[in-house]
């Protein structure tokens, strides 16, 4: 089969092949990211397109280790907050422990190529320190470039990677075999789940075994939140007991593209906000360390805001708020989320920033509150929505590009169509009606 989406059978022929191959991709890295057709490099298409998103994106492959992300504190703290630790048992009892004497690795990173737990073999966990790959560190296509946790969230699928495969060559001793985890109620991504070791780690039973296993810690994740769900109607005191056990089993969010009023989910309740409410919880979203009074008063209002007005309205949001979570009631001077709260405008960024255009175009469902006129959200409006666009033009597929334009903010963006003519082949029959959207913009614009 040319060009395969998993490598060959470890020790085979063909396995051997390919690690000459990429081996020497990497003598001629640079002319590769330049454009050097396929077929002459040898590389499988799904490493040849992440080694030019790594790139892209300014990853190093002669750097040796991956950046640390959070210390030893951040990081328990962030490991306790986080929805995948309530399944951590699942994982460990099919994963690690069988893999303590086998010479694998299991880690469990988060959404964003964070590594939040790495247990398995002893050896090779000293082993692996050399290029730090252990908690905390960040393996996304974006610091690391192509590796199996990086490349699984860029693509959204599961993915081995073999040797000379990866992008960073200290890593071409390691294989490595990857499946991003979703959530069981939204089908977003929450994280990925990883094996890494020598050649066993990408062979065809490692990623049936990852994918078991990924597929029973999902349905555990729905099990414990159905059973969550069922003893809060009971007694809803319980919720607030089932909170401070520290089991968190959602991830705090706020939907806001393509929608005039958010819907604000907390603690597995949801609820649709009013139009005011919508822009403060948008500005505070993208303000973690919060704001005054004042500056948040300049980017809700178009002309002189009220701090009055302001106040009022923020008792008001504080009761919505409170009927969801008293935990998660904004706090004052400075004005902030005591809660992290995940908008799925942050997705979009963070999926552009790791390289992931098309994750992001599949989040993306518009433009953020597109009625609003508050000036914070003006700006964060077309923050999401500038850089969406410039990835997509600059490192866009075909597909990408022409779902891209079906949005409202597109239906007059000529050089994104010129940009899909350019990509697609000449006998290919999307190219009349991209032709055909060119010709009415150039009426339409012209009346």
């Amino acid at each position: 089969m040319r060009n395969p989406v998993h490598p060959p059978v470890p020790g085979s022929d063909a396995a051997e092949l390919l690690q000459k191959r990429a081996l020497v991709g990497h003598e001629r890295l640079d002319s590769l990211l330049l454009g050097v057709p396929e077929d002459i490099v040898g590389l499988r298409r799904l490493v040849r397109e992440s080694w030019q998103r790594s790139a892209s994106l300014q990853a190093n492959p002669d750097v040796a280790e991956a950046p640390l992300a959070m210390d030893r504190d951040e990081l328990e703290e962030y490991r306790r907050q986080h929805p995948l630790a309530t399944i951590m048992p699942v994982i460990k009892k099919l994963l690690v422990q069988p893999s303590h004497d086998s010479g694998l690795l299991v880690a469990v990173g988060d959404d964003v190529g964070r590594l939040l737990w790495v247990d398995g073999d002893p050896v090779m966990q000293r082993r692996a320190e050399g290029m730090m790959f252990v908690a905390g560190a960040d393996w996304s296509e974006a610091s690391v470039g192509t590796s199996a946790p990086g490349t699984a969230l860029a693509l959204d699928r599961s993915i081995q990677i073999s040797g000379a495969e990866h992008f960073k060559r200290s890593v071409h001793p390691w294989s490595c075999t990857a499946v991003p985890f979703h959530d069981p109620d939204s089908g977003a991504v929450l994280g990925v789940v990883d094996i890494t070791g020598t050649e066993t780690a990408v062979a065809a039973h490692t990623l049936s075994l990852v994918e078991a296993t990924v597929a029973a810690a999902q349905a555990q994740l729905r099990i414990e939140r159905l059973t969550l769900a069922a003893a809060v109607k009971d007694k809803p005191r319980r919720r607030s007991a089932a909170a401070a056990s520290g089991h968190v089993l959602y991830r705090n969010s706020l939907q806001l593209l393509g929608r005039d009023q958010a819907l604000l989910s907390i603690d597995g309740r949801t609820v649709s906000l009013s139009a005011r409410h919508s822009e403060i919880l948008a500005i505070l979203s993208s303000h973690p360390s919060g704001l005054s009074a004042e500056d948040l008063c300049t980017q809700l209002y178009p002309g002189d805001g009220s701090a009055v007005t302001l106040r009022a309205e923020m008792v008001r949001l504080r009761k919505v708020i409170h009927e969801l979570s008293p935990g998660a009631v904004p706090e004052s001077r400075p004005y902030r989320l005591p809660v992290e709260l995940l908008p799925d405008s942050g997705q979009v960024l963070s999926c552009l920033q790791r390289g992931a255009h098309r994750i992001a175009l599949e989040i993306y469902k518009g433009g953020l509150l597109p009625r609003s006129e508050a000036p914070g959200v003006v700006q964060l409006r077309d923050r999401v929505s500038h850089l969406l666009r410039e990835a997509l033009l600059s490192d866009g597929s075909v597909d990408s590009l022409l779902k891209y334009a079906e949005l409202p903010e597109a239906k007059y963006d000529v050089d994104l169509r010129l940009a899909a003519l350019k990509l697609l082949p000449p006998r290919s029959p999307k190219r009349a009606a991209v032709v055909a959207d060119l010709e009415r913009i150039e009426t339409e614009l012209t009346l």
